[in-house]
């Protein structure tokens, strides 16, 4: 069983509504500094990680090692007030469904047309907060103010999912019941450049690949789409799934895809030839494909990837956490969580945080192991050649075997 670092509770109070109470996001800064989750009825909370981890030390519920809270990188070592993590408290005005960080890097120029003059101008030691809201409006806000900076309004249901390009372009993708995508320019004042269509029905997720080159979104009647994010057209539909797909991510080093369904199965890709290279049941025996929705009980919720690109976690709705390795059957460790919703990795990977229906947070150690040299060999290659290029390579059968994640 996983060891428990801590948890946070959402305050409730005697005549609290159950429903609009789900934590439906949490989510990690990039660079480690804060950690945010929505607590339900529109509140979003912005906590300093560092000193999140150092209170689950110091209250002596949980044992947290000194050493995971000393290793996080802080966004700037400049002494100044406005870099200095302090939380906050953000009433979004709506029930909030998705939750994004992202940092800018002012070499990575907009591709807006207008260069002349724009309201905002994102810093190197800019990071900022996207909220996806029930009335289909995004907010964007700065971490470290917890001020609005600006109000994106197109879609016309639920944002269901954010996410922002890692190469800190500011470019942010937006998924919605409204059946599509749409691509925003936070450093073009959040102007709309793009709108992705191609899903039949609700878009529950989407994820960049880590070079920003490959967009997977999933969505219901089990959809997972991959965009090409540089002509923002379809490259092509994954099947595999027999029901709803809720969650995606890729590895860190873009090779694998990781994607969650209500037919009670994670599926890890090999997304560059679209085939199947693993299959995670939560459901034994699993259900023959005339009743492959699976059973409600075993629903899973989401997925995340470690930063060791060997460890997935899965919830699921059997009221457990699951950890697994890519190239085992079985879960290698287990965590009790009941109405879990969500849940991510932390920045260095030494951490999963989960969301619960009623808008508190649970945070488990995770399944520390030396990688073997394979894996190490494989990440280093991957993180800049898709598997046609490595099959191509003119070193023996043998090392491409090697180098390749095999079925």
């Amino acid at each position: 069983r996983s060891r428990t670092v801590g948890e946070l509770l959402a305050p409730t109070s005697p005549f609290d509504k159950k429903c609009g109470r789900e934590n439906w996001t949490v989510a990690f800064a990039p660079d480690g500094s804060y950690f945010a989750w929505s607590q339900g009825h529109r509140i979003v909370k912005l906590v300093p990680w560092s000193q999140c981890l150092n209170n689950f030390l110091l209250h002596g519920t949980k044992n947290v090692a000194n050493a995971t809270s000393t290793r996080l990188p802080r966004q700037n070592s400049d002494s100044s007030q406005k870099n200095k993590p302090c939380e906050h408290i953000i009433d979004c005005g709506d029930i909030v469904w998705s939750l994004a960080f992202g940092s800018s890097v002012p070499e990575k120029q907009s591709r807006c047309v207008n260069i002349e003059w724009h309201r905002f101008k994102f810093g190197q030691d800019q990071l900022l907060l996207a909220t996806g809201l029930n009335n289909g409006r995004i907010k964007i806000w700065d971490v470290y103010t917890g001020k609005l900076l600006l109000n994106l309004m197109d879609h016309t249901e639920v944002v269901r999912d954010l996410t922002f390009a890692p190469d800190g372009s500011l470019i942010l993708v937006s998924a919605s019941r409204d059946k599509t995508l749409r691509v925003w320019d936070l450093k073009d004042d959040g102007n709309m450049m793009k709108v992705l269509r191609g899903h039949q029905n609700w878009v529950y997720g989407c994820a960049f690949s880590p070079d920003s080159s490959i967009l997977c979104s999933v969505g219901a009647s089990k959809a997972v789409f991959l965009w090409d994010m540089d002509k923002y057209s379809m490259i092509r539909k994954l099947e595999g799934h027999h029901n709803d797909v809720v969650a995606c991510e890729f590895s860190p080093d873009g090779a694998l895809l990781a994607t969650a369904s209500y037919d009670t199965r994670v599926y890890v890709w090999d997304p560059h030839i679209g085939v199947i290279l693993m299959e995670f049941g939560h459901l034994f025996p699993p259900p023959t494909p005339i009743f492959a929705g699976g059973a409600n009980d075993r629903w899973v919720r989401s997925v995340s990837f470690s930063h060791d690109g060997l460890h997935i976690a899965s919830l699921a709705d059997d009221k457990m956490v699951r950890f697994w390795r890519i190239d085992e059957e079985y879960p290698v460790q287990v965590a009790p969580l009941n109405n879990g919703l969500c849940c991510t990795f932390s920045t260095d990977g030494s951490v999963l945080a989960a969301g619960t229906q009623d808008g508190s947070v649970y945070f488990w150690a995770t399944p520390r192991q030396v990688s073997s040299l394979q894996h190490l060999c494989r990440m280093a290659i991957r993180r800049v050649m898709p598997t046609s290029q490595v099959k191509n390579l003119p070193i023996p059968s043998k090392v491409v075997e090697f180098l390749c994640y095999q079925i």
